[in-house]
């Protein structure tokens, strides 16, 4: 397929992510007000508006910054015939299989590293400090961290030589999955416990949020739960109605507003800009 053929289909297939985004967001709302797994402590009309700006600012920015940069990488790396996949024929599907496994786990890792380096867990704490976990938590990250994100995966879709199909499909999946594994629903246990074995459940990734650093060191996994049990990073999900979600800064409610999300990374947990001398702080 030449550049324009794929310029094409991304063109085609451009409103495809938001119609699913917004599909599986409303499905998982409705079902998390009507069966909500567990009970909210923070009412939804708190948090969910400054959440929403979040998204928004974060959507409309990269709209214009970066437009499908990771697509963009993968139809330049095939080219010029960059990449180890270009390099060797592959049936397509396998390219497509390879390249959700690859990225998935590149996902895991970063995670990881967001979680070891204090400069880069500042960034990402703002993911961790809702002290509720519900389908908008899995949007809520700070501006800084998908910048980073995009830039990696950007990076490893163009040295792998990913196929452009494949990096439309884990683009695509990643969104639902997010939003699923965030999501406050309770599934019949027996069927979670099977389900666990190849994704990150709802249940195991509010483990993962725990205000316990033990607890919130583990279970990294975005997609496929198994590189937690490759990696000893998994920890079996908390008792329902025994966990205590988000850390333990930044609980005052002025804290939830949309400038002081942008600003948490600055902040230090008396709420006062301080960016040196960085310290892990749960």
């Amino acid at each position: 397929m030449d550049f324009n053929a794929y310029l094409n289909l991304i063109s085609s297939q451009k409103n495809l992510p938001f119609i699913l985004f917004i599909s599986v967001f409303f499905v998982l709302s409705v079902l998390e007000i009507k069966y909500g797994g567990y009970k909210e402590k923070i009412p939804r009309l708190l948090r969910w508006p400054n959440h929403f700006l979040l998204i928004i600012f974060n959507a409309v920015l990269f709209r214009v910054l970066f437009p499908g940069f990771c697509l963009y990488a993968a139809i330049f790396a095939a080219e010029h015939r960059f990449g180890l996949l270009n390099q060797v024929p592959v049936p397509s599907l396998f390219g497509i299989i390879i390249t959700i496994i690859f990225l998935d786990w590149t996902l895991y890792y970063l995670h990881r590293v967001y979680h070891a380096i204090p400069l880069l867990w500042k960034i990402h704490r703002v993911h961790h400090t809702d002290v509720e976990v519900d389908v908008t938590t899995g949007l809520r990250f700070h501006t800084i961290e998908i910048l980073m994100t995009t830039l990696v995966e950007a990076s490893v879709i163009y040295l792998m030589g990913a196929p452009v199909y494949g990096v439309f499909v884990f683009e695509l999946w990643i969104g639902v999955s997010n939003l699923f594994n965030h999501s406050n629903i309770r599934i019949p246990a027996a069927l979670e416990k099977m389900l666990r074995w190849f994704i990150i459940t709802p249940d195991m990734h509010r483990t993962h949020h725990s205000s316990s650093p033990a607890e919130t060191n583990s279970d990294f996994g975005f997609n496929f739960s198994w590189w937690d049990r490759l990696f000893m990073t998994y920890h079996e999900p908390l008792k329902a109605g025994k966990e205590k979600l988000g850390l333990n800064i930044f609980e005052d409610i002025r804290y939830f507003e949309f400038k002081s999300l942008l600003l948490q990374p600055f902040l230090d947990k008396k709420g006062e800009f301080k960016f040196k001398n960085i310290t892990r702080e749960n």
